[in-house]
């Protein structure tokens, strides 16, 4: 899977690094004394290097817990995010993570240690008050699973914390550890999704719905909450049929008394990212429609964002309660 792994010197002990080298022994590891040096240098090819990319160890040392932005959040007054690991093995175009590094290499923080004891002191500092953790903003949650063990690793500490919950976003179909420990109320696995048309055009190595779809059957079966994400809607001429076709295709299978929540956000990138990922990818349609920026960021119109809600919200409110779905990021 990897032909090169980068360790950082501080790293290069650590059970989890071992492991995970022992995993690839036919893979060249080369030692660097900071992970920058290999991932942030200007003169990289994102492309190139997307092809094949090669995998950094690293240690985390701040910065672990984060305050989510305004309007990111499932009910919870206290809303943090932390990643394990930045970019992501899928290749959607539309992605803002190919906008804001300059290298398709993956970066996976091994110190998981550092960032349990920094989810303990926001705990803490809460007077154990609901605390909600999101990972999978700077990657895809469980992707990766079986080389990380994240989820292996992170669950079991916030079965130990029913004030702490977790959010784990993805488009895998990686659940096998979680089948493997029992299942805990305070932890949602959110699967996000695009009409047909959109995956096809612009997910790249994402599993198809129907695959994703029987993966969040067996989680629902095995007692998980499970969660849908429709972010970033994407527009197209035929989206509202592309849209009643998708949720038709979700709520029929699924169990929909037992799905803990739906959000619902617009397509939106700062305006830096954006010119980045054109830059990336000059032919792609995508990157011609009808975009407007406002404050340094690039989005649909109002008017045609709020007419997406608007049927999107409408169409959803058929299949699942108003107090399950959470609008995030939406324009006033």
């Amino acid at each position: 899977m990897f032909n090169n792994i980068y360790i950082e010197e501080q790293v290069a002990a650590h059970p989890r690094s071992r492991a995970i080298c022992e995993r690839f022994p036919q893979a060249t590891q080369i030692s660097c004394e900071r992970y920058g040096e290999v991932f942030n240098p200007k003169s990289q090819d994102f492309r190139l290097q997307k092809r094949k990319p090669s995998l950094i160890l690293a240690h985390k040392h701040d910065g672990r817990i984060l305050e989510t932005p305004e309007g990111y959040g499932i009910g919870g007054s206290n809303n943090y995010y932390f990643s394990h690991m930045l970019n992501c093995l899928y290749d959607c175009r539309y992605c803002f993570l190919q906008g804001m590094y300059r290298s398709a290499n993956y970066v996976l923080y091994v110190n998981y240690e550092d960032f349990t004891g920094d989810i303990d002191t926001v705990l803490a500092q809460a007077d154990n008050e609901p605390c909600w953790f999101f990972s999978g903003y700077d990657c895809d949650s469980l992707v990766l699973e079986p080389v990380s063990g994240f989820a292996e690793h992170f669950l079991p500490f916030f079965a130990e914390r029913p004030a702490a919950h977790i959010e784990l976003r993805t488009k895998s179909t990686q659940i096998r550890s979680l089948l493997r420990q029992p299942a805990i109320p305070n932890a949602v696995i959110a699967f996000s999704f695009t009409p047909a048309e959109v995956h096809a055009a612009l997910e790249h190595k994402v599993p198809t719905i129907e695959r994703r779809v029987e993966a969040m059957q067996k989680l629902q079966h095995a007692g998980w909450p499970v969660g849908l994400r429709f972010d970033p809607m994407i527009y197209h001429p035929d989206y509202q049929q592309q849209y009643t076709r998708l949720f038709a295709q979700l709520f029929g299978p699924l169990d929909t008394t037992r799905l803990h929540s739906v959000s619902l956000g617009p397509f939106r990138l700062p305006r830096t990212y954006f010119r980045n990922i054109v830059r990336l990818y000059p032919d792609e349609a995508l990157f011609a429609g009808n975009f407007t920026e406002t404050a340094g960021m690039i989005s649909y119109p109002q008017s045609l964002e709020r007419e997406m809600t608007d049927f999107c919200t409408a169409e959803l409110l058929k299949h699942i309660p108003e107090a399950a779905l959470f609008p995030c990021g939406l324009a006033a």
